[in-house]
């Protein structure tokens, strides 16, 4: 018998949000979005214009991520998400674009406040270890 990692035994967000198909609302009010919002633009850009497979995607990694079946890594390997996100000029506006639209998911889609701001932290902390790039409004470090 497999054992599964340290961090899927710890973290129970999948069962606490629903499952499956309150993953699957999330990853759809997500997209919907980045579709709706002009804030989003930059990062809707980032995509195919047909978002199917990359909602596929990211509904079997936020199961896997939220303690649910292991149903990304079996497929695609390790996440990786930064390196697979290079190719991107991913910036602080980028990830506050990017944390908008998952807000106004986890806004729709988990009634539970508890859960929800802790899901907002746990994004917060992979959005932000994505950039890349510094925020064009951002002033430069000395």
């Amino acid at each position: 018998m497999e054992a599964k990692p340290a961090v899927l035994e710890s973290n129970r967000h999948y069962v606490r949000l629903g499952g499956h198909e309150a993953v699957v609302r999330l990853v759809d009010a997500f997209y919907l979005a980045m579709e709706r919002l002009p804030q989003a633009a930059t990062i809707r850009a980032m995509h195919e214009p047909d978002l199917a497979q990359t909602r596929s995607v990211l509904v079997k990694y936020l199961t896997e991520w939220m303690g649910g079946e292991r149903l990304y890594s079996p497929e695609h390997g390790a996440p990786m998400l930064r390196r697979r996100h290079q190719r991107f000029a991913v910036d602080s506006d980028a990830r506050d674009a990017w944390m908008l639209c998952m807000r106004e998911a986890l806004n729709e889609v988990c009634g539970d406040a508890a859960l929800r701001l802790e899901l907002e932290s746990a994004f917060y902390k992979v959005a932000d270890f994505m950039r890349n790039t510094e925020s064009h409004s951002s002033p430069p470090h000395h």
